[in-house]
């Protein structure tokens, strides 16, 4: 435990944002598995509005600075292949 009072400070600041990204990380991940649970349903509008929520996610995630936009490039590409493989669309 740090004794110098900036150090204590830093320690509570990181604490709140490990706090504050978790709770994005974990709505990111729930919006994918809403993805992937929609497209059991096979109604195209429900997909679509469900990788639209996905996306919205994932880049107000990247825009906080929780993920990096490579990662959520990767992420956004393999939910539209996903999407993709199911409506039988080419890439």
């Amino acid at each position: 435990m740090p004794n110098i009072k900036s150090a204590i400070k830093r320690v509570e600041i990181a604490e709140r944002n490990r706090q504050r990204n978790r709770a994005w990380r974990t709505s990111v991940r729930t919006v994918q598995n809403d993805v992937l649970e929609t497209s059991k349903s096979g109604n195209a509008k429900e997909i679509a509005k469900a990788l639209q929520q996905a996306y919205k996610a994932i880049d107000m995630a990247v825009a906080k600075g929780v993920l990096h936009k490579n990662a959520a490039a990767r992420r956004k590409s393999r939910l539209a292949e996903h999407v993709a493989g199911l409506t039988g669309a080419k890439k």
